[in-house]
């Protein structure tokens, strides 16, 4: 079985970062990214992570996320009391001020009405924690139970028309919010975050992605030595990425398989092949499967058993391949620092499934190789920002999540042959309209879905009964939460001209209005 092995610095960037204990908030990557914005590292650990543990990282400071858990519950989320005195300050928000009196002899009682979404927050008195925030201002709630009496030694610093909002012990460094900071809609929430880092937590900068580069390339030369790396590479920026990384640092050591599944964009195969084949010289193996994945979909339309398919058909195809490279030891893999973390509940455990991952976990158990993972503690967004350092074309590099099944999911129903050249070619229309637009970077992502709806239509005077193609285009900060796009209906009109005079099969397009919640971005 692949075993793992890591490549970055165990010492929590030499001490001085910022520890968030996840307690199973939607938002704690959100927190981890804001210190990392500014400058600072950051690592997210579970709730129940030892203190000793927890030492041995020597952080600046420690945040406590949310959760949807309650104090009260007999399964709660409950971290040691020693966090509170270990001399490190200490952040608690939401569930983690409701932790931190619970814990220190306060009282937490449930609301007589909860507080979700925006509220007005109101100061108290001044704080350190509040340097450069208005009187006044609006910020991210979502709690039912509060905060009802302080613990002894804190003072209450804010509020909201429902609950106590800020409180603080500036003599043992312990501090909580019941608002999210982290949340883009918390309107001073990043400087209140800065705050804590660098006004309290006295943290010094010590995240640059400018050095990323080369200690990775000495870390994964000291890993590999002369040993052969296999990668699996489908294009997207995190494969693509890794794969520039471990091929600056090992040359032809590495060996990528691009598995085509018959499920990607328009002509994905042959840019992969010319962009990091041909131009960046890489040993890629290009392998056409598309008439087994489309096989082992036939009569298949659940979204879950789809992802499912694809994902057990994948790795046997890339097992296949892989087994003939004899003298491999290393399997690398594009995995990111999200992926770890949404592949792990805050006791430890499976998430709740909303979207399989394809990169966490699934490997065959006969491959006995050590996992190579060069990207697994950065975001996204970092990610990007290393694979433009690294040379990769902006317009690859800065592309639009692509879903790891493919065009498989957004497909609604069966998959065929058919549907698939069809929505390729809708799809193309669609985004080379907001490349020709100058719209395609001021949306986050942009696609076509196929619907396995027909309906009436005329074109030439003669009836048609063809399929109906969604237009989906969304703007988000995070993909947490996202609006839709507001195209011009100048833009939307051509567009949707286009797709019905061009591409046979569809007569009919739409427009995805719906927000993220209630809607996911993706259809399946």
């Amino acid at each position: 079985m692949a075993t793992n092995k890591q490549i970055t610095k165990s010492d929590f960037r030499n001490g001085g970062g910022i520890l968030i204990l996840d307690f199973g908030s939607q938002y704690n990557q959100l927190i981890a990214r804001r210190v990392r914005e500014l400058g600072v590292y950051s690592e997210i650990l579970p709730f129940d992570t030892d203190v000793q543990n927890i030492l041995a990282r020597r952080p600046s400071g420690i945040i406590l996320s949310g959760g949807p858990s309650s104090v009260f519950a007999a399964d709660a989320n409950l971290t040691s009391k020693e966090i509170y005195e270990l001399g490190i300050p200490v952040f608690g928000i939401c569930y983690g001020m409701q932790l931190t009196t619970h814990l220190l002899g306060g009282e937490v009682t449930q609301g007589k009405i909860g507080e979700y979404g925006k509220s007005i927050f109101i100061k108290d008195s001044e704080h350190t924690l509040l340097h450069n925030i208005p009187e006044k201002s609006t910020v991210w709630m979502s709690h039912f139970d509060e905060v009802s009496r302080l613990p002894e030694g804190f003072v209450q610093f804010g509020h909201t028309s429902a609950c106590i909002a800020g409180i603080a012990n500036d003599e043992k460094g312990i501090y909580a919010t019941q608002f999210h900071p982290e949340v883009a809609h918390t309107e001073y929430g990043k400087q209140i975050i800065e705050n804590f880092v660098f006004k309290i937590c006295k943290a010094k900068k010590n995240w640059d992605l400018s050095d990323y580069i080369d200690t990775s390339i000495e870390n994964i030369r000291n890993m590999v030595g002369n040993q052969r790396v296999i990668l699996g590479l489908s294009g997207g920026v995190d494969s693509s990425v890794a794969a520039m990384l471990i091929h600056k640092a090992i040359g032809d050591q590495l060996t990528c398989i691009f598995v085509d599944t018959g499920l990607l964009r328009k002509d994905e195969g042959k840019s992969v092949m010319v962009t990091y084949g041909a131009h960046y010289k890489m040993n890629i193996k290009h392998i056409d499967a598309s008439k087994a994945f489309l096989s082992a979909l036939k009569g298949v339309s659940e979204p879950e058993q789809k992802r499912k398919i694809i994902g057990r058909e994948f790795v046997k195809v890339f097992d296949n391949e892989a087994n003939k490279i004899k003298d491999a030891s290393f399997l690398a893999q594009g995995t990111i620092y999200p992926d770890v973390i949404e592949s792990k509940s805050a006791k430890g455990g499976p998430s709740a499934t909303i979207k399989s991952h394809h990169n966490v976990g699934g490997l065959p158990e006969k491959m006995h190789l050590e996992l190579l993972e060069p990207l697994k503690e950065l975001f996204k967004d970092e990610v990007r920002a290393l694979g433009l350092q690294l040379g990769i074309p902006e317009k690859m590099i800065m592309r639009h999540p692509f879903p790891g099944p493919g065009l498989g999911i957004r497909i609604l129903g069966e998959v065929d042959k058919e549907k698939v050249q069809i929505l390729q070619k809708a799809d193309a229309i669609f985004i080379e309209e907001l490349y020709r637009h100058d719209l395609y970077n001021k949306v986050s992502q942009a696609f076509v879905v196929l619907l396995p709806v027909k309906s009436v239509g005329v074109m030439g005077d003669e009836r048609t009964y063809e399929y109906t193609a969604v237009i989906r285009s969304a703007n988000t900060m995070d993909f947490m939460t996202a609006v839709w796009s507001r195209l011009p209906y100048d833009f939307l009109d051509l567009v949707s001209t286009r797709i019905i005079n061009e591409v046979k099969g569809i007569n009919r397009v739409a427009y995805d209005i719906s927000s993220k919640p209630p809607a996911t971005i993706e259809w399946e």
